[in-house]
């Protein structure tokens, strides 16, 4: 991680992610028989599952299935010999998950009291019990966390003993949370202002509750400890009372009520939100979204709400060749690049494509291929490159989506295209197999885009997803996507900034008509981090311009290129003539030009190119 938990949280509202249990409950089905703990032990994947959804909707907190992995209430179940390795799982399938989405998270082990039921464990004494929270902690942070969460503790006597227990282990940040009933206190009777008093004074790195009755309840009791409290406030409440709907147990609360309530917690001083019982994935990301720009009083100081232009990573180590590939090399140089994007045909010959393509070899420095576009059976994107480099002599840039490849495909697909020459990869997510072929078809989640490019970093380095060597480090050239007119452009650069920092060489846009929102974006970035292809995209017709701005995601087109198509006595060449003024306006910002010709008109890139001078910015 980039800054300890201690640091961050000292910058303004986090967020963690929501209810573990319920949501296995939710998933397990005929899994389930004993403690939801067991899980790590049994069904990995359901618990992998869980995390991976809290991480896409947003959390940068996810806590590990551990909550009762203790010693006191695995017993009843006839696993107190097994509770080191539960935990000790339980940590390591959270750490995958990270690995997996290539984010920058912070991974909490999960504590809860040693009671069962809501009531004290009474009948152990004060030294058994802190051997019992021992000996999980010891387990917990050997095995990796970056801090323990401890959590629906229902005494201030059990929560001290707890966090003396997981102190005599190791020096760790520790987030203390209470519960509360409907009248407001502890179930032992301790009100807000007395536990902010008592845990205020303990050195946490934040404090606050969780559980509870439900998210209006614990902002309650979190504008009360936000009176006396200095340290961080984390509220994480159940989603509302539970009830049976059609015999399945069912929270009253939706994510709307829970992140305007999350957002006012916020406001009242909580700088964690997150969920416990009944809460899911689609309540973590409603929060997200909902605590954007929120302020937190007491000064705290929050990131700023748009993101600075992300730093490139440090060069690859070096390898037999000063650059993986020549279209790496021309971009090193600062020379204008120019590729084309062609699909595979639905059958197995490219004789038809590879004719076509040659006409354009002169203009062009490499081919991108496209995979399975619109989730179409096709010929795979590899054998494509291949054959094109064989045959033509040109270099490809080789899509990969991973919605169409599970890890063990990716690293064999990835391998396979070194071997075969293919060095360029562009890293997408793929078109959704509803829109498809085969709509039956199951889409992959394996791994998220920027998890992709920190793979295949690290093919380059000698090592795969799990650091194990491979017998050489590859030499990839790893891009990614950008899509300059994205609707939340702050998250869109957010992400970009994951990809960045996870690995990527270059970028490829979706298609833009305006070269004034090159220049916006490089602006307000100082720049972009990496050499960028832009996404150029020549219109035919009025009717084509009307299609792709109303019907394909990620495009948009300006009224002033409505406009002019429509008043055209010759719509194909004002198509070709706004292409030639998209480049010459934005070139000061870019490296080169991705084009996507519509129709399969390959000619539409010599048409472009001709006569303009863009070999220098």
């Amino acid at each position: 991680m980039p800054i300890s938990i201690v640091d961050r949280l000292t910058r303004g509202v986090i967020l963690c992610d929501g209810a573990m249990g319920t949501e296995l409950m939710a998933r397990a089905g005929s899994a389930r028989g004993g403690p939801l703990e067991e899980l790590n032990l049994t069904h990995l994947a359901l618990v992998r599952g869980v995390h991976l959804d809290y991480i896409r909707a947003g959390a940068e907190i996810i806590q590990t299935n551990t909550f009762a992995a203790n010693t006191a209430r695995l017993g009843a179940a006839g696993l107190v010999e097994r509770a080191d390795e539960i935990n000790r799982k339980a940590v390591a399938v959270a750490h995958e998950a990270r690995r997996l989405t290539g984010q920058d998270i912070w991974i909490a082990g999960s504590m809860g009291p040693l009671g069962r039921d809501g009531l004290t464990i009474g009948a152990l004494d004060s030294a058994a019990s802190q051997n019992a929270f021992a000996q999980q902690a010891a387990a917990l942070i050997e095995a990796g966390v970056d801090l323990i969460m401890l959590e629906t503790f229902t005494s201030l006597s059990e929560m001290k003993l707890a966090i003396q227990a997981v102190r005599s282990v190791a020096s760790i940040p520790i987030v203390a949370q209470m519960t509360f009933t409907d009248d407001g206190v502890t179930p032992m009777g301790e009100s807000p202002e007395e536990v902010a008093v008592v845990l205020d004074n303990l050195r946490l790195a934040a404090i606050g509750g969780n559980c509870s009755v439900g998210p209006e309840q614990l902002l309650q009791v979190i504008e009360r400890m936000a009176i006396s409290a200095t340290t961080p406030l984390s509220s994480q409440p159940n989603a509302g009372l539970p009830t049976y709907v059609d015999g399945k147990l069912a929270y009253t609360a939706d994510p709307a009520y829970t992140a305007e309530r999350a957002r006012r917690a916020a406001e009242a001083g909580a700088v964690l939100l997150g969920g416990c019982c009944g809460t899911t994935p689609g309540h973590i990301a409603a929060i997200r979204d909902n605590i954007r720009g929120v302020r937190p009083p007491r000064g705290a100081q929050r990131a700023p709400a748009v993101p600075k232009a992300p730093v490139a990573p440090s060069p690859p180590a070096p390898t037999a060749r000063r650059h993986a590939s020549a279209l790496a090399e021309r971009l090193a140089r600062k020379q204008f690049v120019a590729t084309m994007e062609v699909d595979p045909p639905r059958g197995f010959d490219i004789s038809e494509t590879v004719d076509k393509i040659r006409g354009m070899a002169g203009h062009l420095h490499a081919v991108n291929v496209a995979d399975s576009p619109r989730a179409q059976g096709r010929m795979s994107a590899l054998a494509m490159c291949s054959l094109i480099q064989s045959r033509l002599g040109i270099e490809t840039v080789m899509h990969m989506a991973i919605r169409n490849r599970n890890m063990v495909a990716l690293h064999s697909d990835l391998l396979g295209a070194h071997a075969l020459g293919v060095r360029n990869i562009f890293t997408v997510m793929g078109d959704v197999p509803v829109k498809g072929d085969y709509p039956q078809a199951t889409a992959v989640s394996d791994i998220t885009t920027s998890g992709l490019i920190k793979l295949i970093a690290g093919f380059n380095r000698g090592v795969d997803a799990n650091e194990r060597p491979i017998d050489q480090p590859t030499s990839f050239v790893i891009g990614c996507a950008l899509n300059l007119n994205a609707p939340d452009l702050d998250q869109e650069l957010r992400v970009l900034e994951r990809k960045v920092r996870a690995g990527a060489h270059f970028i490829l846009t979706q298609p833009v008509f305006d070269a004034e929102v090159v220049e916006r974006v490089a602006n307000r970035l100082g720049g972009f981090p990496l050499p960028l292809l832009l996404g150029v995209l020549p219109l035919r017709t009025m009717r084509h311009a009307t299609f792709l701005h109303h019907e394909v995601p990620g495009i948009r087109i300006p009224d002033a290129v409505f406009k002019r198509m429509e008043e055209s006595k010759d719509a194909a060449a004002t198509g070709i003539a706004i292409s030639k003024e998209l480049l010459l306006g934005a070139r000061p910002h870019i490296a080169g030009a991705y084009f996507m010709p519509p129709f399969h008109r390959y000619q539409v890139v010599g048409e472009t190119l001709d006569g303009l001078r863009l070999d220098t910015p």
